[in-house]
């Protein structure tokens, strides 16, 4: 079983920064995949982020456009979503999930049904 915990989460006016960590226990971490996704209030869940089990390849979802980077440290199995230039339209609660599947390309790590394991999600609130 494979425990992923979010945090960094919180309140930051429009232009602020975050950093969401997600940490992974339970297996080893350098064998999965890691993607971030969100959920605001009355919506899906959208894809941010993935970063692939080697963190050699990462994808972005489009509206990220260089305001967000996704990147993980395998020594201290932890995967991180540097947000930059945040914007009311970010506000969510941003989840992060585990694919067990490392010979997974990139693109199909959109889809949220790629995921074996998810955590329980951390709140952003960006004031305007």
């Amino acid at each position: 079983q494979v425990q992923l915990v979010e945090s960094g989460g919180g309140l930051v006016q429009a232009g602020g920064s975050l950093r969401l960590s997600c940490a992974v226990s339970g297996r080893t971490f350098s064998n999965y995949n890691i993607g971030w996704f969100r959920q605001a209030p009355g919506k899906e869940r959208e894809f941010v982020a993935a970063i692939r089990w080697s963190g050699g390849s990462t994808y972005n979802a489009d509206f990220v456009k260089g305001r967000f980077t996704i990147s993980r440290d395998n020594a201290k199995n932890t995967v991180y979503l540097q947000m930059n230039t945040l914007k009311p339209e970010d506000t969510a609660v941003y989840y992060c999930a585990a694919d067990a599947t490392t010979s997974r390309p990139l693109l199909p790590l959109r889809e949220a049904y790629k995921y074996h394991y998810w955590g329980q999600g951390t709140q952003v609130t960006v004031s305007s």
